[in-house]
């Protein structure tokens, strides 16, 4: 009997239609093209301005891209993940609302919270389910509102983040294709770095913590950007160290687009040259959950059956991790 692995069999992926420009932040903040460029990589990033439409908007597009790609009956699928850090609201899962209202009503379905390590956390979950033979479709999506999280007169937080959607089909394979390994780290000494103080059951929602702009993302710069180049770049490494992997033996990097330098950092370790590395920060800034399906959506063409593919991302938390994955389709 051949052994089962978790395969990604479809992707899907979208993102809002308003485009926020570097240009357009010289006006609200006191920055520039030139330092968020240098700095990041982000030219522009989408943000959805619907006020009455939340992260459940954009992983439904994403969802229903998928569906009609891959010509997937959505009754056909088994449970959805859904990776987020903004969930529409507290309590009423956010996944189960995008399961129905996409026709996937024979699934269940959960949140799953990591920060920016959600979807990556998520492929690990929906591979374990997939490989005890339990299930067959397990839809994995990962989609953020980011803007309704941020402070649009904090420079250093809303030059950096977008919203965005995207999601990936796994299925069964008995090729020796799909989820290979993973290496997923927490830290909670990450806690104080990259957080928002209020709204949880530390310090519910008042009206001071709104006085006080408590319910937007906070973020310790420099302290996460050193974290996080030794850390995804850390992993990154050991995952292919352990499965036997060159830098040649590697086609793509699917690195979480945070910042290009972190980028960059992780590539270098593994010894990848740029045209190896997946990369649209610059069009789509940090979408956090969403970051890693996009690419996905954005590269599908390139991608070939076989190809072998490192993940990795690092979160609020802390969260990091990397997972090698052999590719299942040709597009």
């Amino acid at each position: 009997m051949s052994t089962i692995t978790a395969a990604i069999t479809a992707v899907g992926g979208y993102v809002p239609d308003y485009v926020l420009t570097n240009k357009i932040l010289e006006t609200m903040v006191d920055t520039n093209d030139e330092w968020i460029t240098t700095r990041t990589g982000i030219k522009e990033r989408r943000i959805l301005k619907d006020k009455d439409k939340g992260t459940s908007y954009l992983a439904i597009q994403a969802a229903k891209d998928l569906l009609k790609k891959s010509n997937t009956d959505p009754k056909d699928i088994d449970m959805v993940i859904m990776a987020t850090a903004t969930p529409d609201m507290p309590v009423a899962v956010t996944g189960v609302y995008v399961a129905t209202q996409i026709g996937a009503v024979n699934a269940f379905s959960y949140d799953l919270v990591a920060a920016c390590s959600s979807f990556l956390f998520g492929m690990s979950t929906a591979a374990k389910y997939i490989e005890s033979g339990r299930y067959k479709k397990v839809l994995l999506i990962g989609a953020d509102k980011m803007s309704s999280i941020i402070d649009y007169e904090d420079r250093a937080t809303c030059i950096i983040f977008g919203d965005g959607g995207g999601a990936v089909l796994f299925e069964p394979n008995t090729e020796g294709l799909g989820v290979k390994d993973e290496i997923l780290r927490t830290d909670g000494a990450g806690r104080p770095h990259l957080k928002i103080d209020a709204g949880g059951s530390i310090l519910p929602a008042s009206a001071e913590t709104v006085a006080n702009k408590q319910h937007y993302v906070f973020q310790d710069g420099k302290t996460v950007f050193k974290f996080a180049v030794s850390n995804m770049a850390d992993v990154s490494e050991k995952i292919m160290v352990r499965n036997g992997l060159s830098g040649e033996d590697v086609q793509w990097l699917v690195p979480h687009q945070a910042n290009k330098r972190i980028i960059d950092a992780t590539a270098n370790r593994m010894k990848l040259p740029e045209e190896k590395v997946m990369i649209n920060i610059h069009k789509y800034g940090n979408t956090t959950s969403a970051t890693l399906p996009l690419c996905l959506r954005d590269y599908e063409k390139q991608l070939k059956k076989g190809d072998n593919l490192v993940f990795a991302s690092f979160g609020g938390g802390f969260t990091w991790g990397a997972v090698y994955v052999k590719w299942a389709y040709n597009s």
